[in-house]
């Protein structure tokens, strides 16, 4: 009688205890920050995770044979298998970066924090054996569909549906990787708790989760860099079956090599320009010049690569970079100047800054079917009937696939004038013009906003000194505007890649593709071809360039902002 009553006692002791209140406010927090995890990974993991399933399939309308990179290789040939190598060294370099930064917030005394190692790869273990599971899941739950098509409506119940579900859990290979995963989170925590009840440390917690990153990024890039190098074996194999020529290993290594030498020679050149004797800046500005020559003779490989890939995909990437080019410097420059006359102490500028403002909040549906009435090649329309009082012949705008330069060129009577220099097509002209006369209003109450933080005091201060307006502008206003320069080229880089709706709108077929971004031309591939695993991967190829287009904006731009 007295064991029983003490229960309650000892229960009620341990969790008023110090580490029972520990416990149930770690369970508290987990509690709530439970549901914002789960809707986190249902609406922005778990898209990802799938789509990166669907690539790596032969998926049109219904999932089809697994073929690893083949959709990458379709798409970009053998520059497929260096952006997978890339995102291998990517998640190596993230791997050796938790570390160095965790090795620096540790002590000479929290020498006993590497002994969490052993629990945190243990649960990176766990959180793979968890993908691995979910992927043996997946098929069993989309193959629940096709059942219940093909199954009459009255038998439908609670009861079959539940059924299949069971069934799904048990397949054959699905409930081997449940257990397995299962055994391993569980061991991850047994370990884990062994470990904390006798290593006690205020920042234990952030130590393993650090620790359990590393790992993660270790063995997935290890991984990844394995399972590349396995389908380029395939791949080579494949060649040497059909007897075709043998160039994938030439193209890749020697590529590599040459965004490498490339990217040593921009630090190299860095280094250089902000050395101290001339003899130094010499010195590495003439090794970046070799290093650049070196790595323009490896990149030498990169037509031939971009050759056997898929046509539409590079199509598609050339129009983007060209909207991209035509759009941005001249969307930035514009509304520079318009922000700076804003700025100033004039009547209507309220007025203005409004007017301005309306193409941006403009629906894009509504203002692109307009420009598309504007510039339509009857000789009625308003921008022919404008250029007709100037002179000018009507122009087929948005149906022309010639290049402006091209046009223009033979205005001038130019003959012969080359492909390679026509530029963007005149329809894609319509649409940088579209873009810019949209974006420049937003880019001007950016810039407002930039301009109206910077202190009067400073300039007031340079002009006492004896600077004009020009070295007001160039020494003080734009440094500290480059923030806001910065932010606004980075959204727009970003932006017109990932540019739809109103060139969606505006094409026409008889521009031939040449005004088809490249999202357009995966929006095409996956509901006008029902490619869906193809277009899948050509979305991730559009990540990448966006990625590495950021990543190359924040080391031009990035070191040359000032916060002041």
């Amino acid at each position: 009688m007295n064991t029983n009553s003490n229960q309650p006692k000892t229960r009620s002791t341990f969790l008023s205890s110090r580490q029972g209140r520990k416990i149930k406010e770690a369970i508290s927090a987990y509690l709530m920050v439970f549901p914002a995890l789960l809707l986190i990974f249902v609406f922005g993991l778990f898209p990802v995770l799938f789509a990166v399933y669907v690539s790596f399939h032969r998926w049109k309308i219904k999932q089809g044979d697994f073929i690893g990179l083949a959709n990458y290789t379709k798409a970009i040939d053998n520059l497929a298998y260096i952006l997978f190598f890339a995102a291998a060294i990517g998640l190596l370099y993230f791997a050796w970066r938790g570390l160095a930064a965790l090795r620096q917030t540790l002590t000479p005394q929290d020498k006993k924090t590497w002994l969490l190692s052993l629990p945190a790869a243990v649960h990176a273990a766990s959180g793979l054996l968890f993908i691995r599971w979910f992927t043996f899941l997946l098929p069993e739950f989309l193959g629940i569909a096709d059942i219940v098509q093909k199954t009459r409506s009255e038998e439908r119940t609670r009861a079959f549906f539940a059924e299949l579900f069971r069934n799904a859990l048990n397949a054959e290979k699905v409930a081997p990787a449940f257990r397995a995963w299962v055994t391993a989170f569980a061991a991850a925590w047994v370990i884990t708790i062994i470990i904390w009840r006798w290593y006690h440390h205020p920042q234990r917690n952030d130590h393993l989760s650090r620790l359990v990153s590393i790992w993660l990024f270790l063995s997935g890039g290890v991984i990844t860099a394995i399972y590349t190098y396995s389908q380029m074996q395939l791949a080579v194999a494949a060649s040497i079956e059909t007897g075709e020529e043998v160039n994938i290993w030439v193209q890749v290594v020697t590529i590599s090599a040459g965004i490498l030498l490339l990217l040593a020679a921009w630090r190299l050149w860095n280094s250089g320009v902000k050395a101290v004797s001339d003899r130094e800046l010499l010195l590495k500005g003439t090794a970046a010049l070799f290093l650049l020559v070196g790595a323009w003779l490896l990149i030498g490989e990169l037509p031939a690569a971009i050759q056997a890939g898929d046509e539409d995909v590079w199509l598609g990437l050339k129009v983007t970079a060209f909207y991209s080019f035509g759009t941005i410097p001249f969307q930035l420059l514009i509304s520079l100047v318009l922000a700076f006359l804003l700025f100033q102490n004039i009547r209507g500028k309220e007025f203005f800054r409004v007017l301005f403002f309306l193409p941006y909040i403009t629906p894009a549906v509504a203002s692109a079917a307009v420009f598309k009435v504007i510039f339509s090649p009857r000789p009625s329309a308003i921008m022919n009937a404008a250029l007709g009082g100037l002179g000018i012949e009507p122009q087929k705008w948005l149906l022309e696939a010639r290049g402006v330069f091209t046009i223009l060129a033979e205005a001038w009577g130019f003959e012969n004038f080359p492909d390679w220099a026509g530029g963007p097509s005149q329809a894609l002209a319509v649409v940088i013009i579209y873009s810019i006369w949209v974006y420049v209003g937003y880019d001007v109450v950016i810039f407002l906003a930039g301009l109206g933080n910077i202190s009067n005091e400073i300039n007031e201060a340079a002009e006492i000194d004896g600077a004009n307006k020009w070295q007001i502008l160039r020494h003080i206003t734009l440094p500290l505007l480059s923030p806001t320069i910065y932010f606004l080229s980075l959204i727009a880089v970003i932006g017109t890649f990932k540019a739809f709706n109103h060139v969606y709108i505006m094409r026409d077929a008889l521009a031939l593709g040449t005004m088809d971004t490249f999202s357009v031309a995966i929006f095409d591939t996956f509901f006008s071809k029902n490619r869906f695993g193809y277009a899948t991967s050509m979305a991730f190829v559009l990540f990448a360039v966006i990625l590495s287009l950021t990543y190359v904006n924040n080391k031009i731009q990035g070191s040359r902002v000032f916060y002041g």
